[in-house]
C-alpha cells in the first residue's frame, strides 16, 4: 500500500497534546518543533488554547485544513471514538501512540479489531497501536515520544519493539550511526514491516533497511513484497521468538526435522533477506551495507601489524565461506623486497608490530594492485610506532586509488584508535573492533551480491497432473472417517501428479494377495494397512522378498495374526501387496505445513539414515523454482551419493529435481495435506521409485 502523506505530510494534528511538560502528548509536539518540520502543527486538546506556541483546538472539526496526519496520545477508551473523528474529517494517515489494545487481552483486542473496522471503513492507513511513533530525518518529521533525533542517513529501521527504537537512538548518536526512517511499528494493526520495508525500497534516500519483528502476520504478501524489495536494497531482519515446539508435535519425519523457526529461515533466504541473529550483528550489518559497496567476489587480502589477529581473521575467512586471496608472484616478490625479513608475506600480510603509516602504505598498494584480492581487511593493534590516523588516511587514499577493491577496518583497541576510526567512518569505510564482525559482513555481502546477480526465478509449473483423482482419494477417505491414506490410496495420489511409486494393491483377503503378486510379478512385499499400524515392522505387520503363491498366502495370515494379537484395537483393512523394486540410493522427499509460510518441502537421505543423520534440507513449496530446488540438493550429503560416489554410477537428478517439485506442487494445489513422506523412494541410474509413502489430510 502506498504511504503517500504518511512521512512527507504537509500538516500534522497531534490529538491529545498537553502543555504538561513529561507527558506524552507534550513530548510529541515539542519533538515535532525541534525535528525541524516544516508543515503545520494544530494540536488538539479543549481545554488549552496554545500549546508550545503553538494554537490549540478544541477538536479536529474547528481546524482550517484537513491535515494529511494524525496522532493519537490519548487514553485507549476514547481512542476508538478519536480514530472514527479522523474518519470524518477526511484524515486518510493515523499513528496511534496509546498502548491498551490486543497486548492487553481480550477486551483490548476487540478495541483494536474496531479500530481496524475503522479504518477500513474510511479508507485511513494507520500505525499501531501501542507504538512509539516514527520520523524521517529528511522530510523532517518526527511524530515519536523519544528523546532527541536521529542524525541524518540512509539506514531505515523498523522494529516491533517501541523500547528498541528509544534504545538504538540513544546508542545511535555515540555510535555516530544516521537513519532515514526509524518506525515504531507496535501491534500492526493495520501498517506492518511489509508496508514499510516496500516504501524504503522506493525511497532514494535510504540504502538498506533493518527490521526487528517477532513475527509476520501476512506471509504471503511479506515473500512477495520483500522478494522485490531485495533486488533494489538490502533488507537485514532479526527475528526473535524462536522455537522448537512446533517440531515435537509433529507426527511424520519430515514435521519432526523441521522446527518453527526454520520456516523463517527459508522464507528470508529465499526471498533474499539477510537474517541477524543478535542486536549487535544487525547494526555491524547495517554499517557495512550502508558504507560499503559488496565486494566483486569471495577473496579476503588482510594486512596487519600483529600475527594473533592475523590468523584469527584468516580462520574467520573460511569459517564463513570465503576465501583467502592468493597473491601472484610479481606481488610477492615485492612484498618481499619491500618489507622487512621477519614480515609475513604471504596473505595474511604481517607488516610486524614496529610497523608505521609508510609500511602499511607499502603493502597496501602491493596487495590492492594483485588482482587476486576482492576486499582488504587491515587490521591495527595500538602499538608504540603504530599511527592510527595516518593509517586511516593511507586506507581511504587506497580506496580512492582501488575503487573496484571494498575496504574494512579492524581497529583492536579503544582510546588510542578512536580517532582512526571516526576518519575510517567519515570516509565511507566499515571499521569493527574485532576481526570477526567484519569477515561476517563480508560474507553476507557477497552472499547478497550472488543473490542479486542471480536474476528472479519462475516457480516451477506442471501441465500433466490428475487433480480430479486425488479429489476422488481424499473424498473417499474422509468418507470412511479418515484422515491418514493407506499406502495404496497414498500411492495412488502421488502417481496422479506423475510422481514414479512402486505398483501396490490392497488385498481383502489371502486368495486376493496371491492374485494380485501373480499380475506384479514376484518378488513382492506384504504391509499390513491400517491407518492405526504406524510403525508396520515392530508388530510383525510386514513381509519382504516373497517369491511364490505360497508365501504370499501364508505372508498374509501371519501379518494379520501379529498386528491382531500386538494391536487388537487397530482396524485392518487387509494387506498390501507391493511390486519389490530394485535397491537405490535411498531418500525421502516430504512435507510439513507452517503455520505461517504453508508447507515446506524437505528432500535428503531417506530410509533408517532420516532420524539417524538428519540429512535433509528445506525450501518453502511457495514459488520453488528449478534452480531453488537444485541449490536445495546439493546442500545436502545425499549430494555426494547422487553424483555418483566411490565408482557408483550418478543418479538420475533430473528425475529428481522432477519429483521434488511435483510433491510442491501437490501440496499447494491440495493444503488439505498436512504431512507428507515420500520415503523411502529409491534413486536410480535412470529414474526413480517411491517405495512408501504416507499422506495425512485434514477434516476441513
Amino acid at each position: 500500500m502506498a504511504l503517500k502523506n504518511f512521512f512527507d505530510a504537509r500538516s500534522v494534528a497531534v490529538i491529545g497534546a498537553s502543555r504538561t511538560s513529561g507527558k506524552i502528548g507534550n513530548a510529541i509536539v515539542r519533538n515535532l518543533i525541534s525535528s525541524g518540520y516544516g508543515g503545520s502543527i494544530y494540536p488538539i486538546n479543549p481545554r488549552e488554547s496554545e500549546i508550545e506556541e503553538h494554537t490549540a483546538y478544541p477538536s479536529l472539526g474547528d481546524l482550517p485544513e484537513v491535515v494529511d496526519l494524525a496522532v493519537i496520545a490519548v487514553p485507549a477508551a476514547r481512542v476508538v471514538d478519536m480514530v472514527e473523528d479522523c474518519g470524518k474529517n477526511g484524515i486518510k494517515n493515523l499513528v496511534t501512540i496509546t498502548a491498551g489494545f490486543k497486548e492487553v487481552g481480550r477486551e483490548g483486542l476487540d478495541l483494536e479489531k474496531r479500530l481496524l473496522e475503522i479504518c477500513r471503513e474510511y479508507g485511513m492507513k494507520m500505525l499501531g497501536p501501542n507504538c512509539a511513533g516514527m520520523m524521517d530525518t529528511h522530510v523532517p518529521i518526527n511524530t515519536s515520544f523519544a528523546k532527541g533525533f536521529p542524525l541524518k542517513g540512509d539506514i531505515a529501521f523498523f522494529t516491533q519493539s517501541g523500547a528498541m527504537m528509544i534504545a538504538i537512538l540513544d546508542w545511535s548518536y555515540a555510535a555516530g550511526l544516521g537513519f532515514s526512517k526509524i518506525v515504531s511499528l507496535g501491534n500492526k494493526a493495520d501498517l506492518s514491516e511489509i508496508d514499510f520495508i516496500e516504501e524504503a525500497a522506493n525511497d532514494p534516500y535510504t540504502r538498506v533497511i533493518l527490521c526487528y519483528i517477532e513475527d509476520i502476520t501476512d506471509s504471503a504478501r511479506f515473500l512477495k513484497v520483500v522478494s522485490q524489495a531485495t533486488r533494489k536494497k538490502p533488507v537485514i531482519v532479526l527475528k526473535s521468538g524462536t522455537s522448537q515446539a512446533g517440531a515435537q508435535a509433529a507426527s511424520s519425519h519430515t514435521g519432526a526435522l523441521a522446527g518453527s523457526d526454520l520456516a523463517y529461515d527459508i522464507a528470508f533466504k529465499q526471498c533474499g533477506v539477510i537474517r541477524a541473529r543478535t542486536v549487535t550483528e544487525l547494526f555491524d550489518l547495517a554499517v557495512a551495507f550502508a558504507k560499503s559497496e559488496a565486494p566483486r567476489g569471495p577473496k579476503v587480502a588482510i594486512v596487519t601489524n600483529s600475527g594473533g589477529p592475523g590468523i584469527i581473521t584468516t580462520d574467520n575467512v573460511e569459517l564463513q565461506g570465503l576465501e583467502m586471496a592468493r597473491f601472484t608472484k610479481e606481488t610477492l616478490d615485492a612484498l618481499r623486497e619491500g618489507l622487512p625479513a621477519e614480515a609475513g608475506i604471504y596473505n595474511p600480510v604481517d607488516v610486524l608490530g614496529d610497523a608505521m603509516a609508510d609500511r602499511y602504505r607499502f603493502a597496501m598498494e602491493k596487495v590492492c594492485s594483485d588482482p587476486g584480492a576482492d576486499s582488504v581487511v587491515v587490521i591495527a593493534v595500538p602499538t608504540a610506532t603504530n599511527n592510527p590516523t595516518e593509517t586511516s588516511r593511507t586506507i581511504i587514499d587506497m580506496k580512492q586509488k582501488y575503487p573496484e577493491k571494498v575496504f574494512f577496518g579492524t581497529y583492536m583497541g579503544g582510546e588510542a584508535l578512536e580517532e582512526g576510526r571516526e576518519i575510517l567512518s567519515k570516509g565511507g569505510i566499515p571499521c569493527y573492533t574485532f576481526p570477526e564482525p567484519a569477515i561476517s559482513a563480508i560474507s553476507q555481502m557477497v552472499k547478497y551480491s550472488q543473490y542479486i546477480n542471480s536474476g528472479a526465478e519462475c516457480e516451477i509449473t506442471f501441465s500433466n497432473v490428475d487433480k480430479r483423482s486425488v479429489k476422488a482419494v481424499f473424498y473417499d477417505v474422509l468418507r470412511d472417517n479418515r484422515v491418514v491414506l493407506l499406502g495404496s490410496e497414498a500411492a495412488d495420489v502421488a502417481r496422479a501428479y506423475g510422481i514414479a511409486a512402486a505398483p501396490i494393491s490392497l488385498a481383502g483377503t489371502p486368495e486376493e494377495a496371491v492374485d494380485e503378486a501373480d499380475k506384479m510379478g514376484y518378488p513382492v512385499v506384504l504391509k499390513v494397512a491400517s491407518p492405526r499400524i504406524m510403525h508396520k515392522t515392530d508388530v510383525g505387520g510386514v513381509k519382504v522378498g516373497l517369491g511364490n503363491q505360497d508365501e504370499v498366502y501364508r505372508g498374509y495370515l501371519e501379518i494379520i495374526e501379529n498386528c491382531s494379537h500386538h494391536m487388537p484395537q487397530a482396524y485392518i483393512y487387509g494387506v498390501e501387496v507391493q511390486k519389490m523394486m530394485p535397491r537405490g540410493t535411498e531418500l525421502i522427499i516430504g512435507m510439513t505445513r507452517d503455520l505461517q509460510f504453508g508447507p515446506l518441502i524437505g528432500v535428503g537421505l531417506g530410509g533408517i539414515y532420516v532420524n539417524l543423520l538428519k540429512d535433509v534440507t528445506f525450501r518453502l513449496a511457495q514459488g520453488l523454482s528449478h534452480h531453488e530446488i537444485e541449490r536445495m540438493i546439493s546442500e545436502t550429503k545425499a549430494y555426494t551419493l547422487l553424483r555418483g560416489y566411490r565408482g557408483e554410477k550418478p543418479r538420475d537428478m533430473t528425475a529428481l529435481l522432477d519429483a521434488v517439485g511435483r510433491v510442491a506442487r501437490l501440496v499447494l494445489d491440495f493444503p488439505e495435506i498436512t504431512e507428507l513422506d515420500v520415503n523411502p523412494i529409491f534413486a536410480y541410474e535412470e529414474g526413480l521409485s517411491a517405495v512408501d509413502v504416507k499422506i495425512t489430510i485434514s477434516v476441513s
